[in-house]
């Protein structure tokens, strides 16, 4: 690597927040095999290994971090939100937020055909940097500094998993007592860019059923239908007892 390459992955060592003992790893992390090919004098060769390599050990810090953030979640729940962060399209975005495709090394074809924004490429590229950041730093260290970047995406998509959860039960409700799915209207939306609040109504056929409130409108229709099955299910007691 000659200085300039150094100070390029420099910048992306600040973004990882990741300081590589060896920037040779890195290096080869962000080597496209169609560059590889094209440079066959190239010491270390292409990141296929390291792709393999960090698909095992993302698993392993992702199983983890679900264990011990949700102590309560069944199996199969832990499962389902493992699934829903390690695969293609969540790396692929999360390895855009590092802009991690300016940094690639691709061979000429690759880069003429948008290689920088594939999304498989992208997500490869980051199992790999996750791989380099294992062997440079050993599992302790690394593993600390993986879930600090992965820990908001598990979050979320515990929180997406929950948003379903609601209005996959009160569809079903629905179709069972009324023949007809819910509907969802926005009521209103107040406060600055920073800290939005949502406002959705739910409703029923011609009856307005419940409301919920949000930082985001996802948010917002996951406690509308929270709110609305619980007014669906107090009522259908009552009528039953």
């Amino acid at each position: 690597m000659d200085d300039k390459r150094l100070q390029k992955i420099g910048g992306l060592e600040q973004r990882l927040g990741w300081k590589f003992s060896d920037k040779r790893l890195l290096d080869r992390a962000l080597t496209h095999r169609s560059f590889a090919n094209e440079n066959p004098t190239l010491a270390y060769g292409d990141n296929e290994r390291l792709e393999f390599l960090g698909d095992a050990v993302l698993q392993l810090i992702i199983s983890d971090m679900l264990m011990r953030i949700f102590p309560d979640y069944a199996e199969g729940r832990l499962s389902k939100l493992r699934s829903s962060v390690v695969n293609e399209q969540p790396l692929a975005e999360l390895s855009r937020r590092f802009s991690i495709g300016e940094y690639l090394l691709l061979g000429k074809g690759e880069e003429a055909s948008g290689g920088r924004m594939k999304t498989s490429l992208l997500a490869n590229s980051l199992e790999s940097i996750i791989a380099a950041m294992f062997l440079d730093g050993g599992f302790e260290r690394s593993s600390s500094a993986i879930a600090s970047i992965f820990e908001p995406l598990i979050r979320q998509a515990d929180a997406d998993a929950s948003c379903q959860d609601y209005k996959t039960s009160l569809q079903e409700f629905s179709m069972l007592l009324f023949k007809t799915m819910p509907h969802y209207n926005l009521l209103s939306e107040s406060g600055p860019d920073h800290d939005k609040r949502f406002e959705i109504g739910l409703s029923i056929g011609e009856r307005f059923i419940a409301k919920g409130s949000g930082k985001n409108k996802k948010d917002a229709e996951k406690m509308a239908a929270k709110a609305a099955l619980e007014a669906l299910q107090e009522n259908l007691t009552e009528k039953n007892g």
